[in-house]
């Protein structure tokens, strides 16, 4: 793991910090319904997603309830059926999820429970497109915990803007899928500039820890 910058506590704990799960829907992690939406990806990306990244965010995300941590869910997903609103990139790819459709929902072994939060976006960054900012000061959010897909895409933005916004970022680079290993291996090098970089097992026994101390 890489430690953020010294005298900063990036560590999760009720009250203060949240899961950001980004953009792990059914539209891009279902295999037969991506390709059905003509979403294009390698092997190495459906390999990896099967095998780690949704093995890791649903222990992660069943981890940060117990703890106490709030759990927050983004989805590329129009706020309308004819994808009127979308964002300029995504009228001119001609990539539409309309709203309510299948391939906005958060995929069944992390679906999100009660009243967790759930942010559809159009675009890239969910800072830019959506009013989380807003959302994360009314909650009194101060330390992001970031995975999901695409990592040197969505993820990477949810990163950085985090990262200007003030927030302590810690990017999960086991629960992030990109469509090779030696994007993902570039893109945490440079995410290492705005986050803390760590592993799913060491931010399981992290919240774990913190939520025992809390109890």
């Amino acid at each position: 793991m890489t430690e953020g910058a010294p005298g900063y506590d990036f560590s999760l704990s009720a009250g203060g910090s949240a899961l950001l799960v980004v953009d792990l829907q059914r539209g891009f992690c279902d295999r037969a319904l991506a390709e059905d939406l003509g979403f294009p990806a390698s092997d190495h990306y459906w390999q990896r997603l099967d095998s780690t990244v949704l093995p890791n965010a649903a222990k992660l995300v069943e981890s940060a309830r117990s703890a106490g941590i709030e759990v927050i869910y983004t989805v590329i997903e129009a706020l309308t059926k004819d994808g009127r609103d979308r964002s300029l990139d995504h009228k001119r790819s001609d990539f539409l999820i309309p709203r309510g459709s299948p391939g906005g929902q958060v995929m069944p072994a992390l679906a999100p429970k009660g009243d967790e939060i759930v942010l559809p976006k159009t675009a890239s960054g969910i800072f830019n497109a959506t009013n989380i900012h807003y959302l994360l000061r009314n909650l009194e959010i101060e330390r992001l915990a970031v995975f999901g897909v695409f990592t040197n895409q969505c993820v990477e933005s949810a990163v950085r803007d985090a990262a200007d916004r003030g927030y302590l970022v810690t990017m999960v680079a086991d629960a992030c899928a990109t469509e090779s290993a030696e994007q993902e291996a570039a893109s945490l090098a440079v995410m290492k500039g705005y986050a803390r970089i760590a592993e799913t097992a060491e931010l399981l026994a992290e919240m774990q820890a913190r939520g025992a101390s809390a109890a």
